[in-house]
């Protein structure tokens, strides 16, 4: 049973598992069989998620500027206009991603005594 604030996933957690794991051409392969509507709350739904952000593009570049702007409003139109412009890029581990790295050292350190 999902938690109360959690947000509600408009495809089942099979496709959003095959759409993860898919390369990018898979995931717009995919994408293609969700109706337009269904479609532009998933890219929606995955823009809201880190780990989903290469297949929220993805999946945005299959929609049209108007049903992502009727699903999320002014958020919708800057997920169109980021995915025109954002080609994911795949990772040595097959996984997409949109360029996005993770810190490899201390984000702060404490400033040296004298």
């Amino acid at each position: 049973m999902p938690l109360p604030f959690e947000e509600f996933c408009p495809v089942s957690e099979s496709l959003l598992g095959r759409l993860y794991r898919s390369s990018p051409e898979g995931v717009a392969a995919l994408v293609r069989t969700v109706p337009p509507n269904t479609r532009a709350m998933l890219a929606y739904y995955c823009s809201r998620r880190a780990h989903l952000e290469g297949v929220a593009l993805v999946i945005a570049k299959t929609c049209t500027e108007e049903d992502l702007y009727d699903v999320a409003g002014r958020a919708g139109r800057d997920l169109f206009v980021r995915a025109q412009g954002d080609e994911p890029t795949q990772s040595p581990s097959g996984k997409s991603h949109n360029g996005a790295t993770l810190a490899s050292g201390p984000l702060w350190r404490l400033p040296a005594s004298e």
